[in-house]
């Protein structure tokens, strides 16, 4: 089956159920009564007035119907009813912070049709990793707005091509004035999720984030333990130089067990994420953060063959601490779901997503990263019924 036949119509039918409770309830008004039911927000990790548990943050905004990190993909999110929605800051050459998952801009925009900038193709190692096209620190800002943001990811969301070119890369500065502005309008705040991508790396070129980042945080006021507004990174100590500057609740992100945070290895530091996650991990790490922000399978591990087996420890013991955890990634697509809640055979359709939400959601996660808002919000819902 291609991709449109198979997914369309589930797309569709999901998205429609969410408006339709949203319309008639008010936004997010379905999720928002869940949370009151399980009695609202926790009283650890910081000031979170407002919100409900489960959360459902936007991951990159509505990036399963818009092109990731445009003022679309966070519109529509906000729309939908999202509790939270997130954004990865990187550096301009001139030092302004955007919005993009990674620097390297060959995928997520159309930089590669432009002739006046085939030159800034270049190879460089970021992380280790050895990568080839077009970084937004060989840009200036008014460069990069010339650019148009398109769909990362193509082959599996073929729809999302549909709004190719009809964003710019928006900056950190027009995210938080729109904030401001939807917040105004709803009379209520917007919440944000902003992460530090590559902190040691451009610390190294002299584009260093974290003071530019509380910079704007202050100028916003969203410097404070109760702003609306979690900080994240996988780079522990980029977590710690902020909270130097500025009191905005903090998380530590946590890939596999095996990975090694970068400003770790730069710095000698011996432990993986296996290490962070045990008691001792988890006691350093509420040093400085508020909470975790660990990939699904620390909650719950897969099979060889991709299907969940039992959960871990991990959100009893981050709990015992005081520490929220708000997990990453769901999405609707067989492609990234665990082997027993995909459907069919075509890697693009949705899967049961829904059946892998109740899974994640049983373990007393207390939010979730989801590319897709309005299955999260109905899914949260569901469990809080």
């Amino acid at each position: 089956m291609t991709h449109g036949a198979s997914s369309s119509p589930a797309r569709r039918s999901v998205l429609g159920a969410a408006v339709l409770t949203t319309a008639a309830l008010g936004i997010g008004a379905g999720a928002a009564q869940a949370g009151e039911r399980t009695g609202g927000v926790r009283p650890s990790g910081g000031d979170r007035r407002g919100l409900p548990v489960p959360t459902v943050i936007a991951h990159r905004g509505a990036s399963g119907y818009r092109p990731e990190h445009t003022l679309g993909a966070y519109q529509f999110a906000l729309d939908m009813g999202a509790h939270v929605i997130e954004q990865d800051l990187v550096p301009t050459k001139d030092g302004h912070l955007v919005c993009r998952h990674e620097n390297d801009i060959t995928g997520t925009t159309d930089v590669a049709a432009h002739p006046e900038f085939a030159s800034r193709r270049t190879t460089k190692s970021v992380d280790g990793v050895s990568l080839t096209g077009w970084f937004t620190e060989d840009f200036t800002l008014a460069e990069l707005k010339t650019l148009r943001a398109k769909e990362r990811i193509p082959g599996t969301r073929q729809e999302n091509t549909l709004y190719d070119g009809r964003w710019t890369v928006p900056t950190f500065e027009e995210v938080l004035q729109w904030a401001e502005k939807e917040g105004r309008r709803r009379g209520r705040p917007v919440w944000l999720y902003v992460e530090t991508k590559h902190p040691t790396y451009f610390r190294s070129i002299g584009l260093g984030l974290e003071e530019r980042l509380a910079k704007l945080l202050r100028r916003y006021g969203r410097h404070r333990a109760n702003s609306p507004t979690f900080l994240q990174s996988f780079e522990p100590t980029s977590m710690e130089r902020m909270a130097r500057l500025v009191g905005t609740p903090r998380v530590v992100l946590l890939w596999t067990p095996d990975d090694r945070p970068w400003d770790f290895r730069e710095s000698g530091d011996p432990r993986t994420v296996a290490d962070l996650v045990k008691p001792d991990g988890l006691d350093w790490i509420a040093g400085f953060a508020q909470g975790i922000g660990p990939l699904l399978d620390l909650v719950i591990p897969k099979d060889a063959n991709g299907r969940l087996t039992e959960p871990t420890t991990l959100v009893r013991d981050a709990h015992a601490r005081g520490l929220v955890l708000h997990p990453y990634t769901m999405r609707n697509e067989n492609t990234f779901l665990p082997a027993d809640f995909r459907r069919g055979t075509d890697p693009n359709a949705y899967g049961d997503v829904f059946g892998a939400y109740k899974a994640y959601f049983a373990t007393g996660i207390d939010g979730i990263f989801t590319d897709n808002p309005d299955t999260g919000l109905l899914a949260a819902s569901d469990f809080t019924a």
